[in-house]
């Protein structure tokens, strides 16, 4: 193997040389501490406490008023052009700010939200909860289904009832039932509306209010399923005879300010007949 000069003449230094005095001099360079290690430890511990920022710096020293009413201007600037990865974005900057996530503070700016009747937003806002697998609830769902149809994407409400809630019928309120029928109704989905009628009947579950049974009715009769429409008329025609009764303030009024004329009265005449 060739070596040049310079490289033989440094071998034969070297290997007369005591290597033990090669090494301890390479440990002592190895346990000498770099100069980044000597000028950081230089720096007096107060200084650097305070060059330190502490975590989530920006959010405690804001209150979660502001940070709510940060996020709502933020979804009110966004145009509905907006892509999904924007909307979600600016969701996840704002939340980063949270120790826990703010299931309260998102209802409100939901209910803000529908006052204004920003639909689209809406189902944005509540789809990104889902995803985050937060607001899980019927009344989240209620509100997304409404939403949907508000925004004219009745087939996305019908697959979402399908998928979440649908499978399920036994134990849907029927508030969010009601919801799903007028849904259909409205958007002349009449066969979808018996269908999930059907399906409740098949728990037995018995409807509460008049409406629902008017709607089921008129679907059945624009099916041409007269049968089945007196069928259900008849099996509850309970809820169209039923009155509720109201007492009236105003007769306790009069009965009680009656009474109180009545009293001395009556005790003169006592009193005479006495």
């Amino acid at each position: 193997m060739w070596r040049s000069p310079r490289f033989s003449y440094l071998v034969t230094r070297l290997s007369q040389g005591n290597i033990s005095n090669v090494n301890r001099c390479y440990s002592q360079i190895l346990s000498q501490p770099s100069y980044s290690q000597t000028k950081s430890e230089s720096v007096p511990s107060e200084q650097k406490a305070s060059r330190e920022i502490p975590k989530h710096y920006i959010g405690e020293n804001v209150s979660r008023k502001d940070r709510t009413k940060f996020l709502l201007t933020t979804l009110r600037d966004m145009d509905d052009t907006d892509s999904k990865e924007a909307i979600y974005g600016a969701l996840d900057a704002w939340v980063a700010w949270e120790q826990n996530f703010p299931i309260g503070s998102l209802r409100n700016i939901l209910l803000c939200l529908e006052k204004e009747q920003q639909w689209h937003r809406i189902v944005q806002v509540i789809k990104w909860m889902l995803s985050k697998g937060q607001g899980t609830t019927m009344g989240t769902y209620g509100q997304l289904i409404r939403a949907l149809d508000m925004d004219h994407r009745v087939g996305e409400a019908h697959k979402f009832w399908e998928m979440k809630i649908g499978t399920d019928l036994h134990s849907v309120p029927w508030q969010l039932c009601h919801l799903m029928i007028s849904v259909y109704y409205r958007n002349n989905m009449l066969e979808d509306l018996v269908r999930l009628f059907k399906g409740l009947e098949a728990f037995d579950r018995k409807p509460r209010d008049k409406l629902i049974i008017q709607k089921v009715a008129n679907a059945y009769e624009m099916l041409g399923l007269i049968e089945e429409k007196e069928r259900v008329m008849e099996k509850y025609s309970h809820l169209f005879t039923i009155k509720e009764e109201r007492p009236t303030k105003k007769g306790g009024r009069k009965s009680s300010a009656k009474k109180k004329k009545g009293g001395p009265n009556e005790s003169r005449k006592d009193s005479a007949d006495k």
